[in-house]
């Protein structure tokens, strides 16, 4: 078992940006450009390695390596967006790795690449780049290339020497979960459960019961073998099952216009083998609430009003302030009901709202992450 910390720390030791291997300081796959730059190094790294794994590095500043991090992206569908923009679609995974130094919000994201040994290339037009192009690594730049070169294998032995160097042992995952019990969640109740004796995984989270069930707020989940956070949120609720052999949450959204209730949105579930693998597998449940058309044109004009005010920096009234907080749900839920162009709005809204009232801005980014969860199903 491979410590992507520890995978990291070699990545970012061995060498500057290379054929296996890229860095950035971040990544915004929701944007058009910033869709297509990942999808055009995901090509390009594919393609340069086409028997072994690549990575991309993310939350890391380019110019000295410092680990700044990004926030908790947990977008499990990410393989849909590769299968959906490219041609022999390599296997893509994005991890989560916490490093003790960073904020409790903050990770570094782990892209890992494998090529299915096939030539990768766009499947259609994205931003600036063209159906049929077809990328490779030129040292650490991605490159387009107009003809269509044999698949070289020139980075197997080195990467398989740094995976080598970045596997897993006892005191790794001892010191692991007694920094998560002890020093990253002092004010929580903490469990561990060991699987198959091979594998740890780690969970806090403030408990709950209701009619007889347990519930999870602020909810923190590891995996200590390989350093990687499954899943992190202060605001949702979820529901954990645990048995001999599997790991299971199921993660809950609190929407409503007027009375809100609790809606099932993901269940992700981890198989643990005797044979010393793990599978791990997601499934969206959601079934959004239904409303009259009539009602959600009310709603959503009222949103794209508060917008504008906003936009013109003008002071809202009491009444506008308290519809403000709503935002972030109602444009969800007018999505979701069929006003596609509620989504453009909530990007714009999410340029304009984060100087104006940080709590509306962080829900709006959380209505953001389940409108992704959505669309990419």
């Amino acid at each position: 078992m491979i410590n992507k910390r520890l995978l990291i720390k070699n990545l970012l030791a061995h060498n500057d940006e290379n054929s296996f291997y890229d860095k950035k300081r971040f990544i915004s796959i929701s944007e058009k450009e910033g869709k297509a730059k990942f999808l055009k190094h995901v090509c390009a790294l594919a393609n340069s390695n086409p028997k072994n794994n690549s990575f991309i590095v993310i939350g890391v500043e380019d110019r000295d390596n410092t680990i700044v991090g990004v926030e908790f992206f947990d977008d499990s569908k990410i393989q849909n967006l590769i299968n959906a923009y490219l041609d022999n679609p390599p296997i893509v995974s994005y991890e989560n790795i916490p490093f003790p130094h960073l904020p409790e919000n903050k990770v570094v994201g782990l892209v890992t690449i494998r090529s299915i040994g096939k030539l990768c290339a766009l499947r259609k037009n994205i931003w600036k780049y063209y159906g049929g192009s077809v990328f490779y690594r030129d040292g650490s730049i991605s490159m387009p290339k107009n003809f269509k070169s044999d698949l070289v294998d020139i980075n197997s032995a080195v990467v398989t020497d740094l995976e080598k160097q970045s596997e897993n042992n006892i005191q790794l995952t001892l010191d692991g979960v007694i920094d998560f019990i002890k020093n990253r969640h002092p004010d929580l109740p903490s469990f561990y459960k060991v699987f198959k004796e091979q594998f740890v995984v780690c969970w806090a989270g403030q408990l709950k019961k209701i009619k007889g069930k347990e519930y999870f707020s602020r909810v923190d989940i590891e995996l200590i073998n390989e350093q990687v956070r499954l899943f992190f949120s202060a605001l949702d609720e979820v529901e954990i099952q645990v048995t001999e052999n599997s790991f299971s949450l199921l993660e809950y959204v609190y929407l409503g216009l007027g009375p809100k209730k609790y809606y099932p949105l993901e269940r992700l579930d981890i198989s643990f083998s005797e044979s010393g693998t793990y599978a791990m597998t997601s499934e969206l449940v959601f079934e959004p609430p239904r409303y009259e058309t009539k009602d959600l044109f009310h709603v959503y004009n009222t949103n794209n009003t508060l917008l504008q005010l906003i936009k013109q920096n003008i002071t809202l009234s009491p009444r506008q302030t308290s519809d403000l907080k709503q935002m972030p749900d109602t444009y969800l839920i007018c999505y979701l009901n069929g006003f596609e162009a509620a989504k453009d709005k909530m990007e714009m809204a999410k340029q304009l709202l984060k100087p104006v009232d940080e709590v509306v801005y962080r829900d709006l980014k959380q209505a953001l992450r389940i409108l992704r969860k959505v669309h990419y199903n």
